[in-house]
């Protein structure tokens, strides 16, 4: 799965409260929010959206001009995807064209809530998309871009599961162990297997907020083969174990 896909897992509109708000002057913005702009000008954090252009915001920041906008704020559901969100920026602005600005000027009319939620996902993902292309040339994004790291990464993030060792990641690197393991750490911050056991109890959080698995299903899951091994890791890598994320994660969920 690229890292562009697995950004967006988790973020979705549903019921949104979609609507068209006239700024003008000062407005604090918060929440993980879109605005579409479809007339005027605001300008957050130094960057100026002008009408078809889309601003993202997921911290509280100020924002200030005169226009109309598309508003619509999502939560993001799981720890799957709160940790890939985690490096969106507190405020994006991601350019678009006039036919934006018209289309814009349709959202948030009326309508079925269903078909404005689909089109308020279509404009965040024209959002993102726009500036994972433009940014991912740092940090978190970077390594998963990187010819080295990326195949190990993109293993454990589609089999966490499977029994990885430091040599099977290395060869879905194509590299020697010492490279990769000096590469991984270089650019994503920690060793490939203390990334995937934090992987490993991250996809677990989002499994046990389904009360129809078993702690012991979800360990085998995530790569475990006793529930044992599992709480003890599940614990030091959340502060809590698996049976009281039941509550806690349903809850996020």
């Amino acid at each position: 799965m690229e890292p562009f896909d697995e950004l967006l897992r988790g973020v979705r509109a549903d019921g949104a409260g979609v609507r068209r708000v006239e700024m003008a002057g000062t407005r604090v913005l918060s929440g993980l929010t879109l605005y579409a702009v479809a007339s005027g000008e605001v300008t957050v954090l130094g960057e100026t959206a002008k009408a078809g252009d889309i601003v993202v915001v997921q911290e509280s920041v100020v924002a200030e001009g005169r226009a109309t906008v598309v508003s619509g704020t999502y939560e993001v559901t799981g720890a799957v995807a709160r940790r890939l969100t985690a490096v969106l920026p507190d405020a994006l602005v991601a350019p678009g064209t006039d036919e934006c600005a018209a289309f814009y000027s349709a959202v948030g009319t009326g309508g079925p809530g269903v078909v404005t939620d689909r089109l308020l996902d279509w404009l965040m993902v024209c959002a993102l998309r726009e500036w994972f292309d433009r940014e991912h040339s740092s940090g978190w994004l970077a390594a998963r871009a990187d010819a080295v790291v990326g195949p190990a990464l993109e293993a454990m993030h589609a089999q966490p599961g499977k029994a990885w060792t430091l040599a099977l990641l290395a060869k879905e690197a194509g590299v020697s162990r010492t490279t990769l393991t000096g590469r991984f750490a270089r650019l994503v911050g920690v060793p490939p297997l203390t990334y995937l056991t934090e992987w490993r109890m991250t996809v677990a959080a989002d499994l046990l907020a389904d009360p129809s698995r078993t702690v012991a299903a979800v360990a085998r899951q995530v790569g475990y083969a006793d529930a044992f091994g599992f709480s003890a890791a599940f614990k030091r890598v959340h502060g809590f174990s698996p049976s009281e994320c039941r509550s806690r994660c349903a809850a996020s969920a």
